[in-house]
This record gives C-alpha cells, sequence and structure tokens, in this order.
C-alpha cells in the first residue's frame, strides 16, 4: 500500500477531492496516509494513533467514499463515548460532505431529548453518530435501523471500554449485520482491544503510529503551591504562561465551578465544565472556547473527554491528577501540530507522591520546578478578540452558516474578515464576531430576516 502523502493519489471522487482542497487540507497527516488506502480497498482496520492525529478526517472521507447520496438509509455508524466527541466528530464529517449534496448527518447521543429525535429520524440519515447507550435505546425502540449497514466506526474505543460500555457495545453490534466494514479507533492498545478486534472484525490490518509520531513539544513544570494559595497562584500562573486558549484542569466539579467562578472576579473570561451542566450548556461552552471568546477553559477530566479544540497555549493542572495516565493524557492536548505547547502544574507538600508517580511513567520527561514570575496583568494574552452571540434558530430552521454571514454582511453590515466561526445547532446557531463588532451583528441577526423570517440574537456573557 502506498503512503504517499497527496490525497490526489487516492481514488478519491472529484467533489470530495475538491473540497478538500477548499478546507485548507494540502496533504494527509502520517494515519491518513497508512489508513485511507486500506479504508478505501474494503479492509477491517485496528488503529492506534494519539489524539490530534487526523484520525476523523481518515475515516470520514474512508466512510464518505463508499456512500450513496442517493439511497436514504443509515449505511454508516460512528460510536464515540462521550457527547462532546460525537458533536465534534459529526461536525467534521458535514465539513467533508459538504461537497455531496443531500448528505445527512445525525447525532443520537443521551442528555437531549429522544422525541425530538425521533424526528430527525424519521427520514433516515446516511450516517448516525453518537454514544453507545443513546444508540442502544432507538434499536430497542425500533427508530434506528441498520439492515443497510455497510462500515462501523468506534472511535476512542478503549476509552468506550474503560467508561463500561462492553455491553452496550455487544448489544449495538447484534443489530448490526455481518458482512460490513469495522474500524477501531484507539489511541492505546491493551488486550481488551484485541479481545474487541478478535471478535468483531474479520483480518484486521492493525496500523499503529504512535511509535512513529513526533513527540509534543511541552515544556513541563510544577510549582510549589499551599491550601490556602492555590487559587491566587493559578492567577499569576495564567498571568505568567498563559496565552490566548488555556486549559484548567480540576479534579471535582465543585472545584472546576470555584475556580471558573474565581478567575470570573479577577477579570478573566472563564467557563467551567462540569457533569452539572446540560447538554445545550455543554455546546455553548465548548463553541465559546473554540471560536475563542473565552480565554481559559476550567473543566474535570470526565467533562473533557473528546474534547478536540486545536492550538491550546497551555495546560494548567490546579492539581495534580491520582492516576499518571490522565495526567499524560491532559497535557497532551497542548503542543500539537509542531507548535510550542506548555503545562503547568499546582502542587502541595502532600500531593509529591503524585508527581513521583508520573515522573515513573515518564522516565526520558522532565518536569522542572519553578517559581511563578511577576507578571502584569492587561497585556492583552488573556483578553478574548471575540464575541459569541446566540441565534434562536438553527438547522430545523433549514438556516445554514452562509445565511447567517450574508446577513451579517448585508449592507451597513460587518466585513467579512470579522466574522469568525459559525456553529450550527438543532435548533439554535453561534456565531464569533470581532469585539468591536458585536453590538453591530446583534442589530444585523435581529433586525434582518433570514429566510422570510426573523430570529432573536443575544451577546453571550
Amino acid at each position: 500500500m502506498t503512503e504517499s502523502r497527496d490525497f490526489g493519489a487516492l481514488n478519491l471522487g472529484p467533489a470530495l477531492l475538491g473540497n478538500l482542497g477548499d478546507l485548507g487540507y494540502r496533504e494527509m497527516t502520517l494515519v491518513q496516509a497508512k489508513a485511507l488506502p486500506w479504508l478505501i480497498k474494503g479492509a477491517d482496520l485496528l488503529v492506534c494513533a494519539k489524539t490530534g492525529s487526523g484520525k476523523t478526517a481518515a475515516f470520514g472521507l474512508g466512510l464518505l467514499h463508499k456512500l450513496d447520496a442517493n439511497r436514504f438509509s443509515t449505511q454508516a455508524l460512528v460510536l464515540c463515548p462521550t457527547r462532546e466527541l460525537a458533536d465534534q466528530v459529526a461536525k467534521e464529517l458535514r465539513r467533508l460532505a459538504r461537497a455531496i449534496p443531500n448528505i445527512k448527518v445525525l447525532t443520537l447521543c443521551g442528555g437531549s431529548p429522544l422525541r425530538s429525535q425521533l424526528a430527525s429520524l424519521q427520514r433516515s440519515p446516511h450516517i448516525i453518530v453518537g454514544t453507545p447507550g443513546r444508540i442502544l435505546k432507538h434499536l430497542g425502540k425500533q427508530t434506528v435501523d441498520l439492515k443497510e449497514l455497510q462500515t462501523l466506526v468506534l472511535d476512542e474505543a478503549d476509552r468506550m471500554l474503560d467508561m463500561g460500555f462492553e455491553d452496550e457495545l455487544n448489544a449495538i453490534l447484534d443489530y448490526a449485520p455481518s458482512k460490513r466494514q469495522t474500524w477501531l479507533f484507539s489511541a492505546t492498545y491493551p488486550d481488551s482491544i484485541a479481545d474487541i478486534s478478535q471478535r468483531v472484525q474479520r483480518n484486521p490490518k492493525l496500523i499503529d503510529v504512535t511509535d512513529d509520531e513526533p513527540p509534543a513539544a511541552i515544556a513541563q513544570s510544577w510549582c510549589p503551591v499551599t491550601r490556602d494559595n492555590r487559587q491566587g497562584e493559578l492567577l499569576r500562573a495564567l498571568h505568567a504562561w498563559g496565552g490566548e486558549l488555556n486549559l484548567v484542569f480540576c479534579n471535582t466539579k465543585i472545584d472546576c465551578a470555584e475556580v471558573a467562578a474565581y478567575l470570573m472576579s479577577q477579570g478573566i473570561v472563564a467557563l467551567a465544565l462540569h457533569g452539572d451542566l446540560d447538554q445545550s450548556k455543554r455546546n455553548e461552552v465548548l463553541v465559546r472556547f473554540s471560536n475563542r471568546s473565552a480565554s481559559v477553559l476550567v473543566a474535570t477530566d470526565v467533562a473533557a473527554r473528546g474534547l478536540d479544540v486545536k492550538e491550546i497555549d497551555a495546560v494548567f493542572n490546579y492539581e495534580l491528577p491520582p492516576q499518571a495516565d490522565t495526567y499524560i493524557h491532559r497535557i497532551g492536548r497542548t503542543g500539537r501540530a509542531g507548535q510550542q505547547g506548555a503545562a503547568i502544574s499546582l502542587i502541595e507538600k502532600r500531593e509529591m507522591w503524585r508527581l513521583a508517580e508520573i515522573e515513573k511513567t515518564m522516565p526520558d520527561t522532565v518536569i522542572r520546578q519553578q517559581g511563578i514570575p511577576d507578571a502584569k496583568p492587561g497585556d492583552g494574552r488573556l483578553s478574548p478578540r471575540m464575541t459569541t452571540l446566540q441565534v434562536s434558530g438553527g438547522r430545523r430552521n433549514k438556516l445554514r452558516p452562509g445565511d447567517l454571514l450574508g446577513v451579517l454582511t448585508a449592507a451597513g453590515g460587518i466585513p467579512g474578515q470579522a466574522v469568525g466561526s459559525i456553529d450550527l445547532f438543532d435548533t439554535c446557531a453561534y456565531v464569533a464576531v470581532e469585539n468591536a463588532y458585536a453590538t453591530k451583528a446583534q442589530k444585523q441577526l435581529s433586525m434582518r430576516p433570514i429566510k422570510g423570517r426573523k430570529f432573536r440574537a443575544r451577546i453571550q456573557r
């Protein structure tokens, strides 16, 4: 099999290839170059690759290549361990498929009412992306039909097993036809992955690029703190080493909410992501952080699973996690795509054993102790340059990003280069604009009709 990095070397349709160029895909990543030829050939694959390696585009292009857009049946199912990852995968699949008319991608996850999902299932989607529990519930109610399924993808399969989804996965497989392609994507290759591969795949091709990928360039350090000064030291560390996008990890949702509230009280636009948020609020938090209208996301490990925001400048451990693997997973969200990253941990004396365990797991890595230098607040690095507006209409109102962009830039509107990302959900949309144009953008979106009707727009604070 060729490992050319040129997308043109693949037997992809002209619509897919043309769209890749429009999206800025210039050449394949390592996992794409190794996996895509086999995916297109029709093989079952077991792929081990780190988060951020380009695996979503790999399996996305593979399943879109074989999809029949004129047949309205569910031909591909992608299972993800978390709602956040499912949303991100579905969003990427829609981007990859936008040059193919009438492709329908549907997300089915817990946290949303079944009734609203039933309406979207009336006309069978081509691709379903979802979490195992909710998919199994729909299969049991016969509202999802997998009889014409061609491709089953288990994304982050190791994490699904870690989260206890093995029974759900086995039950879902009973509904799937035996004649299909099955692709497993995993960051690690434990025995449990080998076992499930043996049960659900036919002569799979193993592709492991974890050792071939260049190590992330992450400067790791730790700073001594006390129980009483931990919040203040985090604030100082953010001013000293923080950038435009920063992740702060807490071990509990109570700490998560308290730290975010403290940072907000100190003039930093910080958002909390934890298990007590409902789905609509989680969507809003993730959108505001990824579109750069908040500079700090304070998260628990469980809530941050599936988070895939590129170009995170620094990761701060408000406290170290009990497991060394969790630390590695946390800091792996910075220093991607050849960029320099930073990981700073705040440690009390009683927590030094956790640092020792991490250093045992990473014997070739130096985690340096250092004091937090004084830095002047107000240098602009922690000040978001974008503002998010929420629009009261979404995909169910047949809105598209181009509709919102057109209204924003219509006569007397704002310049197109001032508009950032536009994210559509079923009942609402989020639009990022440069701060200076926020009020004008709100007026444009509220006063001008979109597809014959008016929608409300409000600035998210």
